[in-house]
This record gives structure tokens, C-alpha cells and sequence, in this order.
């Protein structure tokens, strides 16, 4: 039996919750799209064709990755969008915009970026992750998957999930497994191998799930409708907590025992235990929509959005 807990937080449990503001705020030359964490590795994409690379122990940039510039619709020259940002081994993948609003995928190979997927395919990529050294799984805006071989130069599956518009999606930690959220609010847990689908996740949210983040068996949708569902994708189990925003962002520390969500009209992040239910921090200082969280352990986490500043959050 479908189990839902609906939470409204009264007043205690809000002034529970501790105020923290940014340990740190590092500064970009463009505006954040995209972000990943590998090692001890911050891997951010850009409006302005980059792919930046910083030292979280250092605390600096140690590489940059730099697009030629495209033409737009009126013919003028431009920065392409890198949409989407990953790392493999020494290779590093990037989705980015292409002429005149096409979309193409680069990897970046010993110090050669190499176009794999070019704006003449059509394709209207919105991200990519790496499954293995030879395998990328796509999500396109018309909410069909491809699972693309490297080598062969070709998709082993196209499929569309439903006529609902692409938002997001995310792989599992063995990345056997990918949830796929749309603007209906249903999320669809398919197999990576060979697309196909495992279970429908929903009930959580009713509009538009804009990202998801999936850790740990568990699965953190952020909604349009303000809500933030938390499903147990291995049973049936779903949290909501209502936000006074749309949320924009959502995040899962490894172990799926938090998940923090953008939380507000002024851009604040609150994180909430999953085992008690409470909201326990409240991250005050972003200065833009947010569009990515994520947890670099359980006391340290980064936040983008639109515009050029990243924050880092201590816990402690």
C-alpha cells in the first residue's frame, strides 16, 4: 500500500531550522548551467562555451575548456550554452548549443575536444551523462532517451516515454538504472541497457518536475506545483513538503538521508531529514533562481543559478 506523508511545518519547526549563510562564493566568467562533483572536483558548465574545472581542497580553477563560438539566428558570432557537464575516466563530455540553436556533444580527451553528435543529427539534446567509457545516455526536449555508442557512432535505442516535454533526469550510483522527469509530474524509472520501463513514479507532484536528484534507492523530484517529493523508488513510499515558491533545484546527499530544495521567492535552500521529517538548515544567500544543488559530503554542499556566482555551504 502507497504510503504518503504530507508535511506542513508549523512554526516550531521552522524556528528549528538553522540559518547558514555562504562559507564561500566563487565567481565565474559566465553564468552557471550546469555542475557536477567528481573526487574532489567541481565541473561547471557555462553560457559563455566553458567547461571549468576547480580544486574543492585548493579552492581553485585548474583548467578551463573553451567552445568556438557559433552563429545565431541573425548570423551574428556567439558563445555557445554548454547545457550539460560530465567526466569519465580523462574524458569529459559537453552539451552545448550549436548553430543557430541546434544542439551537439563534445568530448574532451587529453587536451582535444572532439564534436560526437553534431546539430546536423537534428537532435534536440537537452542532457548527457556518461554510462561507461563507450556509452552516453541522452534526454531530449520531445522526452525521448537514447542510449549512444561512442565507438559505433550510433543510438542503441530511441524511445519516448510520453508526448509530456523533457525536464530532467537522473542515473543511479552504478548507473544501471535512470529516472526521467516531464512537465505531466510523472517520473519514469527505466533500465539503462535497454530503455525500458521499470515503474511510473507519481503522485507527488501534479505539474512540471523541473530536476531530480537520485541517491541511495530514493528519489528527490523538484516541482513546479511547490512541492518536493521524495519517492522510495523500491517501494511506494512518498514524502511531500510544500514550499511558499516554485523549487527549482533539489538535492540528495549520498546516502539519501537529506534532500535540500530551492525554497523561496529569495532563492534559499532548505534541507530536511528524511528520517525525522524536520527542516534542519536554511541557506540564505543565493542571488539567483537556483538550478543546481549538490552534496560534495554530508557537511558541504555547492549551489549555481543564472547568473555567475557559486556558493559553498558548510553544515558544521
Amino acid at each position: 500500500m502507497k504510503k504518503i506523508v504530507l508535511l506542513t511545518f508549523v512554526l516550531i519547526t521552522v524556528l528549528m531550522a538553522r540559518d547558514i549563510t555562504p562559507e564561500k562564493e566563487i565567481r565565474m566568467q559566465g553564468n552557471v548551467m550546469d555542475m557536477t562533483i567528481y573526487g574532489k572536483f567541481l565541473y561547471v558548465g557555462t553560457n559563455e562555451g566553458t567547461l571549468n574545472v576547480y580544486d574543492m581542497e585548493n579552492e581553485k580553477f585548474i583548467e578551463k575548456i573553451q567552445l568556438k563560438k557559433i552563429h545565431d539566428f541573425m548570423g551574428d558570432l556567439m558563445n555557445p550554452k554548454v547545457y550539460s557537464v560530465d567526466l569519465i575516466g580523462d574524458k569529459k563530455l559537453l552539451l552545448a548549443e550549436g548553430e543557430k540553436g541546434a544542439r551537439e556533444l563534445y568530448i574532451n580527451e587529453n587536451n582535444n575536444t572532439t564534436k560526437i553528435i553534431s546539430g546536423k543529427a537534428k537532435l534536440m539534446m537537452q542532457k548527457a551523462k556518461f554510462v561507461d567509457e563507450n556509452h552516453i545516455f541522452l534526454g531530449l526536449l520531445s522526452n525521448e532517451i537514447i542510449l549512444y555508442d561512442i565507438k559505433a557512432k550510433k543510438s542503441l535505442y530511441l524511445i519516448q516515454l510520453s508526448q509530456s516535454k523533457f525536464s530532467d533526469f537522473a542515473l543511479n550510483e552504478d548507473k544501471t538504472q535512470a529516472v526521467i522527469a516531464c512537465e505531466s509530474g510523472i517520473n519514469y524509472l527505466v533500465n539503462v541497457k535497454d530503455g525500458k520501463l521499470i515503474k511510473e513514479l507519481k503522485g507527488g507532484n501534479k505539474d512540471n518536475v523541473f530536476k531530480v536528484s537520485f541517491k541511495n534507492g530514493k528519489l528527490s523530484a523538484a516541482g513546479q506545483d511547490r512541492i518536493g517529493a521524495v519517492y522510495d523508488v523500491n517501494g511506494d513510499d512518498i514524502q511531500m513538503f510544500h514550499a511558499p515558491f516554485l523549487i527549482y533545484a533539489t538535492g540528495l546527499n549520498s546516502d539519501a538521508s537529506q534532500a535540500a530544495y530551492a525554497f523561496g521567492i529569495d532563492n534559499e535552500i532548505a534541507i530536511f531529514n528524511l528520517t525525522t521529517n524536520a527542516k534542519v538548515y536554511n541557506l540564505k544567500g543565493q542571488k539567483s533562481t537556483l538550478n543546481s544543488i549538490i552534496f560534495y559530503d554530508k557537511e558541504t554542499l555547492y549551489s549555481g543559478s543564472d547568473d555567475k556566482f557559486i556558493m559553498k555551504w558548510s553544515l558544521k
